[in-house]
């Protein structure tokens, strides 16, 4: 078992817990103090690019000033290099954090259905630790959930990676050296899509954003791509949550329209504010309307004057004057009668309170005379009064005029330069074409010389000469219309097979075919069908032919032993012979075989062979001995009784008298 890693002779490496874009989190053990902390290490491809160094190193110094019980805590930071001696080695970057036992919020949030209130407890956590962090200068600039931990216990959260933090001072800078937006996606405020100054106010954005995911159960944008997304942050308005949530009350909501208005002005102004209002919220409380602070005109001021004037004895004059008494009671000062109120509290209701006069059956009149006198004086009032609003409607009929002319005069046309966006990625094109003031629409055409995902070119193309606010086709490569079939597939498992012509952007048949084959190996590919090296359209269905395992025996009835062994070793197969004798064909022909021609044995199996061999030669024929008497033929005549009678002295054949030579006849031996 190999000994572990050890950094700086303290902390010893575990098992790997989590990973991310740009580190990897181990669990590890402190030997000096025997507890249990979480390892982060920068890859080593990241660690020899500078920024990402200058990234990781910033986390390290936005937390290690930050000690906040809903914040992952930084205890040591230091380098590794696992072979120094190396020439091509690099040191890696280490921050040694506090270990938090539980689950990321993304996996609660996805594994469990939360409640209205669990969801506003993790929130207000959250935004416990943006309060402290905030206060301290540091802005995290990737609120999302999973960048925040839920403890075993219950409720308690803890936010983690700062590694796009900075500090309020330096945040303006809202992009890195490659002019890539920093952030995610569908948690991306929108001043950072539009690439602008960046403040606390963008974290509360996020935050409003994750706290839509928890109760709707999706974000508040959905989109494609990340430029769609940022699109949307930047121009749409997020549907309510009430329709994903019936749970989501009204004054929740109202919270939620607030902490994602699009200007940073309108919304909450501090994490705290943030809180009050969640808590107010779950009260039932909703979060005020934001209203500007209403400006006495002099039509508005004439208008109500005649209206007072106007006004009859009863309702009119009575509603006036409940709205007058209602501003008094909110603090307008003690106006004296007759004059309107100067509250503060004007820009909370939008209207402007007039304090009515005195009701006619209070005033006391001496004799007819003085009725008379102010019923004229009344008369001489509402005609100033009429006049007056004339005046007013004329004056504001002529400034509309001059201003409508001012308006529409035809202004000089800003002419901007189409920049070249070639090989961009889609986001980083986009947001080019949109800072040089143009409008872009992205399509996505084949190109067989472009990879997907990078920009071909703009239409009109780059140099043209277009107006500020023009719509321009930006052209972001789908990826080549066809596929080559390669060869590296022939030989290659099943599995792998399908994963590369499925990444080709082809098909494969669900059941391939087996066929027989002499060297490859068992559910290898032989061949398919279109065969390799042919250029078809993407989505083809391909076909796999797969190795059975197995070899066709030939015919090899009828050819000699030699021969024969030569096919089956051709084909990786071993012999057996065994002899059979055979007077029709010559000696050493096959006259048999096992398995039969055309059926199967197994790669690397054993035929037999049936080989003819020749007949033993005949026996000779028997020879008959020289002493032996002959006995006569059953068909030699008998000699007729009247025969004469050989005589007595005829010669009698010598016993000595040599006997023909049985060779004369059989041809023996010589």
């Amino acid at each position: 078992m190999p000994a572990p890693v050890v950094l700086s002779g303290r902390y010893e490496l575990g098992d790997l817990i989590g990973r991310g874009g740009m580190a990897d989190v181990y669990e590890g053990r402190d030997r000096r103090l025997g507890r249990t902390v979480a390892v982060k290490m920068l890859r080593p491809d990241m660690a020899r690019d500078g920024q990402f160094r200058v990234r990781f190193e910033r986390e390290a110094r936005a937390v290690a000033g930050l000690n906040h019980p809903a914040i992952v805590a930084v205890y040591d930071t230091g380098e590794h290099n696992a072979e120094p001696l190396a020439p091509h080695s690099v040191a890696v970057p280490y921050i040694v954090m506090e270990y938090v036992a539980g689950k990321s919020l993304r996996e609660v949030a996805h594994e469990d259905s939360l409640t209205v209130d669990q969801s506003v407890d993790y929130v207000l956590g959250i935004l416990s630790a943006l309060e402290y962090s905030h206060r301290h200068g540091i802005v995290h600039r990737d609120i999302k959930p999973a960048n925040v931990m839920v403890c075993s216990d219950p409720g308690e959260v803890k936010v983690m990676d700062f590694g796009i933090a900075r500090a309020m001072a330096d945040a303006g800078a809202t992009q890195t050296q490659t002019q890539a937006v920093v952030g995610t996606a569908q948690y991306l405020s929108p001043e950072q899509a539009r690439g602008e100054v960046v403040d606390a106010r963008t974290d509360l954005y996020s935050t409003g954003c994750l706290l839509y995911e928890l109760l709707a159960g999706r974000p508040p944008f959905i989109g494609e791509s990340a430029v769609s997304l940022a699109y949307q942050h930047v121009q749409s308005a997020a549907a309510p949550a009430s329709d994903f949530n019936p749970e989501v009350t009204p004054a929740l909501q109202s919270v939620l329209e607030r902490a994602l208005q699009k200007d940073p002005d309108d919304r909450f102004q501090s994490a705290a504010a943030f809180q009050r209002a969640l808590r107010a919220a779950r009260a039932g409380v909703p979060v005020p309307a934001r209203s500007g602070v209403a400006a006495v005109g002099a039509a508005a001021a004439v208008s109500g004057a005649a209206a007072l004037d106007d006004a009859g004895p009863t309702e009119p004059v009575g509603l006036v004057g409940a709205r007058a008494a209602s501003a008094e009671d909110a603090g307008s000062g003690g106006n004296a009668p007759g004059e309107a109120s100067a509250s503060p509290h004007l820009g909370d209701t939008g209207e402007i309170p007039v304090v009515a006069p005195p009701p006619a059956e209070l005033i006391q009149f001496d004799d007819d005379r003085d009725e008379e006198r102010a019923r004229r004086g009344r008369g001489r009032r509402r005609t100033w009064i009429v006049a007056l609003v004339i005046a007013a409607l004329l004056l504001a009929a002529a400034g509309g005029i001059v201003l409508y002319t001012y308006m529409n005069q035809p202004a000089a046309v800003q002419m901007v330069t189409v920049p070249s966006v070639a090989n961009m990625t889609e986001t980083e094109a986009a947001l080019k074409l949109q800072s040089m003031g143009l409008k872009p629409t992205i399509d996505h055409p084949k190109d067989s010389t472009v990879p997907k995902g990078k920009a071909i070119r703009t239409v009109p193309d780059a140099g043209t000469q277009l107006a500020n606010g023009s719509s321009i086709s930006l052209l972001v490569s789908d990826g080549p219309a066809n596929a080559t079939i390669p060869e590296s597939i022939i030989g290659a498992t099943e599995a792998g097979a399908r994963s590369t012509l499925q990444s080709l952007g082809l098909t494969v048949k669900p059941k391939p075919i087996f066929a027989n084959d002499p060297k490859a190996p068992y559910g290898t590919v032989i061949s398919t069908n279109p065969g390799v090296g042919q250029t078809v359209g993407l989505g083809t269905e391909v076909e796999l032919t797969l190795s059975s395992g197995k070899v066709a025996v030939p015919e090899l009835r009828g050819m000699s032993l030699e021969a024969a062994q030569k096919a089956l070793a051709d084909l990786g197969l071993k012999t057996s012979t065994q002899e059979a004798e055979n007077s029709v064909v010559p000696p050493g022909t096959v006259t048999d075989q096992s398995p039969a021609a055309d059926g199967t044995v197994d790669q690397g199996g054993t035929v037999t062979l049936t080989v003819a061999k020749a007949p033993p030669p005949p026996s000779p024929p028997r020879v008959p001995s020289p002493t032996a008497t002959p006995t006569p033929s059953a068909t030699t005549p008998t000699p007729s009784p009247t025969a004469p009678t050989p005589s007595p002295t005829a010669p009698t054949p010598s016993p000595t008298a040599p006997t023909p030579s049985p060779t004369k006849k059989g041809g023996g031996n010589g």
